[in-house]
């Protein structure tokens, strides 16, 4: 893809780190060994009402990238503030360990983290080359929203509702 765009990645990290959004951790189930794998995202949107769409932005580098794009299913689970700790513990370089990390399988065999304010579970419908990244486009088929304050990302670092 060729470009003319006059803004330096600093500026645009800067600019769109202005823009505060919610903390999530993408899981999946491994076709290799049945286990667990999820890493810390906060580039999803909603995309349509009807039908129910989410996109979920994956760095091509990232160690899950090919895994995500190769499953069929998918789940957001939106972080409570409480969380942060997971967040930093899925956002490293490499593939983390859900070792002491509770969660749960739902019906559809989505990996799913205990305490999260919301679980949406997706199946995957389209994917999207774009620069550095994978646009991942998720079909909702199920989840459930829990009391709580979410996690935020702003400016670099870690927020949470006034």
């Amino acid at each position: 893809m060729s470009t003319n765009f006059d803004v330096a990645p600093p500026l645009f990290r800067q600019l769109l780190g202005r823009f505060a959004t919610g903390v999530t951790v993408i899981t999946v189930t491994s076709p290799d060994d049945g286990g667990p794998r999820g890493m810390t995202a906060s580039s999803v949107a909603s995309v349509s009402l009807m039908p129910p769409l989410l996109s979920v932005c994956v760095e091509k580098e990232a160690v899950l990238h090919d895994l995500l794009v190769q499953s069929p299913t998918f789940a957001v689970n939106v972080l409570a503030e409480a969380q942060e700790e997971l967040s930093r513990r899925f956002a490293g370089p490499q593939t983390a360990s859900f070792d002491g990390v509770g969660y749960h399988v739902s019906d559809r065999g989505l990996v799913l983290l205990d305490g999260a304010v919301a679980h949406i579970e997706c199946r995957r419908v389209a994917t999207h080359a774009a620069g550095d990244h994978t646009i991942l486009l998720g079909g909702v088929v199920g989840g459930a929203a829990h009391d709580g304050r979410p996690l935020l990302h702003f400016r670099g670092g870690y927020a949470s509702l006034g």
